[in-house]
């Protein structure tokens, strides 16, 4: 089956993709975006995490051609060309990228909850990330990385924090 959908804001197609195909191998395998990454397959680490039109959800989760016609985000689609986006840039300079395989799912939670919720505190910043596992580190870094998203973000709109 062909399925068509937006990806990072260009309309792509897949070809021969089965009924039980999960969006993450059609992302990763048919269309070349290896930024979603495949760990429990059972949606349980977050390492897969997209938005899927506006929605953050587990690209493990959801059938391919549920996607058809959908606009999907993936990590690579926050960043403009070479520019890292503001969560990506926070995650680099506060050192929370560790080993790698975890931070496209926190990036994506993070750049989920600051669009819902600009000025988040550590409550929600923690229930935003609870989905998302990391064997790495001991989530401080990804804190800091999530704290100085918010506050960047807060300085751009020339908010007071």
């Amino acid at each position: 089956m062909r399925i068509t959908l937006e990806v990072n804001g260009s309309t792509r197609a897949a070809d021969d993709v089965r009924l039980a195909e999960s969006l993450l191998f059609v992302l990763r395998e048919r269309l070349g975006l290896p930024g979603s990454k495949n760990a429990c397959e059972q949606g349980e680490c977050g390492s897969c995490s997209v938005l899927l039109d506006d929605t953050l959800v587990c690209a493990c989760l959801v059938a391919a051609v549920q996607a058809q016609g959908c606009r999907v985000t993936t990590v690579e689609g926050l960043a403009a060309g070479d520019q890292l986006s503001p969560v990506q840039q926070a995650f680099v300079e506060a050192g929370a990228v560790q080993c790698g395989f975890c931070t496209s799912g926190f990036v994506m939670s993070t750049h989920d909850l600051l669009t819902r919720t600009p000025d988040p505190d550590a409550s929600q910043i923690r229930e935003a990330l609870s989905g998302n596992l990391c064997r790495c580190t001991g989530y401080e870094q990804i804190l800091a990385a999530v704290r100085s998203a918010a506050s960047d973000r807060a300085a751009s709109r020339g908010c007071a924090r």
